[in-house]
Protein backbone atom coordinates (compact mmCIF):
# COMPACT_ATOMS: atom_id res chain seq x y z
CA UNK A 1 0.00 0.00 0.00
CA UNK A 2 1.17 3.69 -1.10
CA UNK A 3 1.45 4.54 3.01
CA UNK A 4 3.33 7.65 2.01
CA UNK A 5 1.33 8.97 -0.69
CA UNK A 6 -1.75 7.99 0.81
CA UNK A 7 -0.78 10.26 4.22
CA UNK A 8 0.23 13.30 1.61
CA UNK A 9 -3.02 13.03 0.45
CA UNK A 10 -4.90 13.19 3.18
CA UNK A 11 -3.17 15.83 4.43
CA UNK A 12 -3.50 18.05 1.24
CA UNK A 13 -7.36 17.27 1.34
CA UNK A 14 -7.46 18.65 4.98
CA UNK A 15 -5.95 21.63 3.62
CA UNK A 16 -7.85 22.14 0.70
CA UNK A 17 -11.04 22.17 3.08
CA UNK A 18 -9.52 24.82 4.83
CA UNK A 19 -9.39 26.98 1.26
CA UNK A 20 -12.96 25.63 0.47
CA UNK A 21 -14.42 27.18 4.09
CA UNK A 22 -12.00 30.60 3.63
CA UNK A 23 -13.68 31.35 0.40
CA UNK A 24 -17.05 29.83 1.56
CA UNK A 25 -16.97 32.56 4.50
CA UNK A 26 -16.14 35.41 2.14
CA UNK A 27 -18.67 34.88 0.33
CA UNK A 28 -21.26 34.86 3.08
CA UNK A 29 -19.17 38.11 4.52
CA UNK A 30 -19.66 39.61 0.90
CA UNK A 31 -23.03 38.41 0.24
CA UNK A 32 -21.91 37.23 -3.56
CA UNK A 33 -22.81 33.33 -4.70
CA UNK A 34 -21.05 32.82 -7.93
CA UNK A 35 -17.62 34.82 -9.10
CA UNK A 36 -16.08 37.58 -6.94
CA UNK A 37 -18.83 40.50 -6.91
CA UNK A 38 -15.94 43.01 -7.93
CA UNK A 39 -15.18 41.86 -3.94
CA UNK A 40 -11.43 42.08 -4.08
CA UNK A 41 -10.81 40.26 -0.97
CA UNK A 42 -12.82 37.76 -1.47
CA UNK A 43 -11.24 37.15 -5.57
CA UNK A 44 -7.93 36.76 -4.01
CA UNK A 45 -9.64 33.64 -1.61
CA UNK A 46 -10.61 31.90 -5.13
CA UNK A 47 -7.08 32.49 -6.34
CA UNK A 48 -5.38 30.60 -3.24
CA UNK A 49 -8.08 27.51 -3.93
CA UNK A 50 -7.70 27.56 -7.49
CA UNK A 51 -3.92 27.83 -7.51
CA UNK A 52 -4.19 24.88 -5.23
CA UNK A 53 -6.51 23.07 -7.37
CA UNK A 54 -3.95 23.58 -10.45
CA UNK A 55 -0.94 22.04 -8.97
CA UNK A 56 -2.08 19.58 -5.83
CA UNK A 57 -3.95 16.90 -7.61
CA UNK A 58 -1.00 16.34 -10.53
CA UNK A 59 1.80 16.46 -7.40
CA UNK A 60 -0.01 13.75 -5.92
CA UNK A 61 -0.45 11.43 -8.24
CA UNK A 62 3.10 11.97 -9.11
CA UNK A 63 3.83 10.75 -6.06
CA UNK A 64 1.53 8.09 -5.60
CA UNK A 65 3.09 6.66 -8.96
CA UNK A 66 6.73 7.01 -7.57
CA UNK A 67 5.97 5.19 -4.67
CA UNK A 68 4.33 2.60 -6.49
CA UNK A 69 7.22 2.29 -8.62
CA UNK A 70 9.49 2.06 -5.22
CA UNK A 71 11.24 5.30 -5.26
CA UNK A 72 13.34 5.70 -1.75
CA UNK A 73 10.87 6.22 1.05
CA UNK A 74 12.94 9.14 2.12
CA UNK A 75 12.76 11.32 -1.64
CA UNK A 76 8.94 10.64 -1.18
CA UNK A 77 9.27 11.98 2.34
CA UNK A 78 11.19 14.96 0.96
CA UNK A 79 8.85 15.57 -2.04
CA UNK A 80 5.64 14.93 0.14
CA UNK A 81 7.10 17.45 2.65
CA UNK A 82 8.00 20.06 -0.13
CA UNK A 83 4.58 20.15 -1.42
CA UNK A 84 2.94 20.46 1.32
CA UNK A 85 4.97 23.06 3.12
CA UNK A 86 4.98 24.74 -0.26
CA UNK A 87 1.17 24.48 -0.42
CA UNK A 88 1.11 26.36 3.44
CA UNK A 89 2.86 29.20 2.87
CA UNK A 90 1.53 30.27 -0.81
CA UNK A 91 -1.85 29.83 0.65
CA UNK A 92 -1.14 32.08 3.42
CA UNK A 93 1.06 34.44 1.88
CA UNK A 94 -1.23 34.71 -1.04
CA UNK A 95 -4.51 34.83 1.79
CA UNK A 96 -3.07 38.02 3.15
CA UNK A 97 -1.81 40.06 -0.03
CA UNK A 98 -2.57 39.87 -2.90
CA UNK A 99 0.81 41.73 -3.58
CA UNK A 100 4.46 39.99 -3.33
CA UNK A 101 5.36 38.09 -0.25
CA UNK A 102 7.84 35.52 1.21
CA UNK A 103 5.19 33.14 1.81
CA UNK A 104 3.87 33.10 -1.64
CA UNK A 105 7.40 33.53 -3.21
CA UNK A 106 8.60 30.32 -0.91
CA UNK A 107 5.60 28.57 -1.42
CA UNK A 108 5.29 28.36 -5.21
CA UNK A 109 9.47 27.67 -5.41
CA UNK A 110 9.09 24.92 -3.18
CA UNK A 111 6.07 23.82 -5.06
CA UNK A 112 7.85 23.66 -8.08
CA UNK A 113 10.83 22.06 -7.16
CA UNK A 114 8.76 19.17 -6.00
CA UNK A 115 7.28 18.92 -9.05
CA UNK A 116 10.40 19.35 -11.23
CA UNK A 117 11.97 16.92 -8.74
CA UNK A 118 8.99 14.04 -9.18
CA UNK A 119 9.15 14.24 -12.66
CA UNK A 120 13.20 13.95 -12.95
CA UNK A 121 12.79 10.55 -10.39
CA UNK A 122 10.10 9.08 -12.79
CA UNK A 123 11.89 9.80 -16.26
CA UNK A 124 14.96 8.06 -14.31
CA UNK A 125 12.77 5.91 -13.11
CA UNK A 126 11.30 4.74 -16.25
CA UNK A 127 14.13 5.00 -18.67
CA UNK A 128 16.93 4.36 -16.72
CA UNK A 129 15.83 1.39 -14.43
CA UNK A 130 16.30 3.39 -11.02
Amino acid sequence: MPRISLLFAALHTLLLLLLTVQVVRWRYRAKVGLGDGGNADLARQIRVHGNFIEYVPLALLLLALLELAGLDARALWAFGAMLLLGRLLHAFGLGRDAGPSPGRKWGMLLTWLALVGMALAGLWLVLLGG
